[in-house]
């Protein structure tokens, strides 16, 4: 059997585990769109419904227009992590193997490409995660690359989906009421797209700053007081992803802290200090358009990897390839408050 073959790589790409249910885009974009033409098509919804229209029972019906929807198209930048396997690789005792040596020259060489796709796979579900973080926050995703123009592609969210808290209204300030913010907010979700945001996603600055506020504290001892257990925890968490940590006013709060390393190979957040996110029926997706290679067959798929033989000097290539973009159907159901 051919290890290198592409429905071998095709297969094991398509067999790892993802990032996981706890990420922004699996939570907020988890349906999946695949293109046939190298460019993604996909809507937004148009604003929310008027009135049906009040007409004497002896006259004609009223024609109404319909809700529509616009139909953007977006030529997304490749993905395309790709890594050299020397001929001596094989050789060469692999990560968790007795010190002795106990695999065969091919047992390694397949650990070696598992490895690699895994990591390639993480490297672009992380840069879906980054785009999920940039459209819930922004409404928008700016797709920059090598010989690929600074791209930035809007969904037109509303502007009053993106606040910013200044002075003595940001949280913590003296009278500044969180439970409030999170109420006015909800009812700005709903003006603007007609969905109820029950889901809320604060960065870790922000949790601690929701923790102690004094409305939430008092609702909590109340609880206590009742005997009830409280509907929603105060402790410290130190977990990668989103963390439910409980409701409270009929929202759910989650805890996020998820990490990626910029092309200069520092860390960053992926959700900026005082960030907190509202999101309401988003009807997101994650889009792929076709990957443009005969070996594909010009494909709808998500994930591509395919390998090949230079000849001098001798080495393997691996390589996987994607082309995405994440997607909010209905971008006005989610809004972004900077609150420190």
């Amino acid at each position: 059997m051919d290890l290198f073959s592409t429905n071998i790589l095709t297969g094991v790409v398509n067999s790892l585990q993802g990032i996981g249910p706890n990420s922004l885009v699996n939570k907020f974009f988890p349906g999946v769109q695949t293109e046939t033409a190298e460019e993604i098509h996909f809507d937004v919804e148009a604003d929310v419904m008027g009135l049906a229209p009040f007409v004497s029972p002896v006259v004609e019906g009223k024609a109404m227009t319909e809700l529509g929807f616009t139909t953007k198209t977006f030529k997304p930048a490749y993905i395309k992590p790709k890594n050299v396997f020397d001929a001596n690789r094989g050789m060469k005792r692999v990560i968790g193997e007795a010190l002795t040596g106990s695999m065969s020259p091919q047992d390694r060489m397949r650990v070696l490409v598992a490895n690699q796709l895994t990591v390639h796979r993480k490297q672009i579900q992380n840069r879906l995660e980054w785009m999920a973080s940039s459209v819930l926050r922004t409404g928008a995703v700016t797709v920059v690359g090598d010989l690929y123009p600074s791209t930035a592609v809007s969904y037109s969210r509303d502007a009053a989906c993106t606040v910013t808290l200044t002075g003595g209204n940001r949280w913590g300030q003296t009278g500044v009421k969180v439970l409030d913010s999170l109420q006015d907010w909800a009812d700005t979700v709903m003006l603007k797209s007609g969905s109820v945001p029950l889901d809320v996603v604060m960065e870790i600055g922000a949790w601690k700053q929701f923790r102690v506020d004094a409305d939430v504290v008092t609702r909590l001892n109340n609880q206590r007081a009742l005997g009830d257990r409280p509907t929603m925890g105060q402790s410290a968490i130190n977990q990668q992803g989103l963390t439910l940590v409980g409701s409270i006013d009929g929202f759910n709060i989650w805890l996020y802290q998820g990490l990626y390393k910029d092309d200069n190979g520092a860390v960053q957040r992926h959700l900026p200090s005082g960030t907190v996110i509202m999101v309401g029926d988003l009807m997101g997706y994650q889009a792929f358009g076709a990957i443009q290679d005969e070996e594909a067959g010009i494909q709808a798929l998500p994930y591509f990897s395919k390998s090949w033989l230079e000849k001098d000097p001798g080495r393997r290539m691996v390589m996987t390839q994607s082309a995405p973009l994440v997607v909010p159907y209905r971008p006005n159901a989610s809004l972004c408050a900077t609150v420190l």
